[in-house]
This record gives structure tokens, sequence and C-alpha cells, in this order.
């Protein structure tokens, strides 16, 4: 007695045979749910959004929020790719990231090499007279002198960093909300 066996690769009479192929996932692509997200695009544009970032900072708070928005901006006309708020908001946090990074370059070598402590400690008063505290008080005098010490500035930094961050995430998770295509109808 003897079996046959069906040839593989022969096509069959029943239909067309099923597609077992994996998709072409190239390394630079992370599906979203709304679909493809070019890292190369989104580093392009949280560096771009980041540089531009520092002349929009002169505007408090809100510079940090537009340099989020930029980015998604920046990333959505390079790629003709909406984002979901999520990604908007990862891509902004970057581009907030970028620009801390390079303020925060410039800052240190202006205190540290040019001196300027004094201006430094200077916005210091201003912030505190801001936050309705008597700035000629021993406890803002000390709190301003402790910020002045290495370890102070780092503190300063840090915290920059983080307010930097989640400003520019939400400027991003903003953008990308806004700039979602709407449907029509």
């Amino acid at each position: 007695m003897q079996v046959a066996v069906p040839d593989l690769e022969a096509p069959s009479s029943t239909g067309p045979a099923p597609d077992h192929s994996f998709p072409d996932i190239h390394p630079t692509r992370l599906v979203t749910s709304s679909g493809a997200f070019n890292r190369k695009l989104a580093v392009r544009a949280a560096i771009q959004a980041g540089i531009l970032g520092l002349l929009i900072s002169v505007i408090p708070f809100i510079g940090i929020v537009l340099t989020g928005a930029l980015a998604v901006y920046l990333y959505r006309r390079a790629g003709g790719l909406s984002l979901t708020a999520s990604s908007g908001s990862r891509l902004g946090g970057a581009a907030g990231a970028v620009s801390f990074a390079i303020s925060s370059v410039f800052m240190t070598v202006r205190i540290i090499f040019f001196g300027a402590l004094q201006e430094y400690q200077d916005v210091m008063v201003k912030v505190a007279q801001a936050l309705g505290l008597n700035s000629s008080g021993p406890e803002v005098q000390e709190m301003i002198h402790r910020l002045s010490t290495p370890s102070g500035l780092a503190i300063t930094l840090l915290f920059s960093l983080v307010i930097g961050v989640a400003l520019a995430a939400i400027g991003g998770a903003l953008a990308s909300a806004l700039l979602h295509p709407r449907p029509r109808g």
C-alpha cells in the first residue's frame, strides 16, 4: 500500500493558499493605534522643535508647551502621519528634554565660566517676589543662598527638567488631538 504525499508547493484547487509570511517590520517604525510611528522622523522633529524651543521659551511656560506642539506639527508635516495623544505626548516630552538639555548647558557655562551667579540670584529674588514672598527676609535669603550652591543648582536643573518635559508633553498631546484628522461626513 502506497500513501500519496500531497505536493505543498502546488496550488490548491480549493482556493488561494493562505499567506503565512510575516510583514516586513523596519526597526525605525513602531506600531501605534493610529498607524506607523517613524522614530527617525520623530527624533528629527524633537531636535528641531527643541532648538526652536529655545527661542520660543522666552514666553514663560506657554513657550515650553508650544515647543511640544511644534514637535508634533513638524512630525506631521514631514511624515504626513497623525499621532495619537500618547505618541504626541512622548514626542512633545522629547522636544522638551532637548530644549532643556541645550538651555541647561548654556546656563551652566554662563554661571561657571562667566560668573553669572549674581544674575542667577537676581532671578531667584524676582521669582520669590512673584510668589509673594518677602525677598529680603532671612528665610528667603537662605533659600536663595542654598540654591546658588552646586547641589542647589542641580536641584534647580532637575526641577526644570521635570517641569519642562511635563509642559512640552502636554503641548504635544494637545497638538496631536487638535491636528488629528476629522472624519468627513
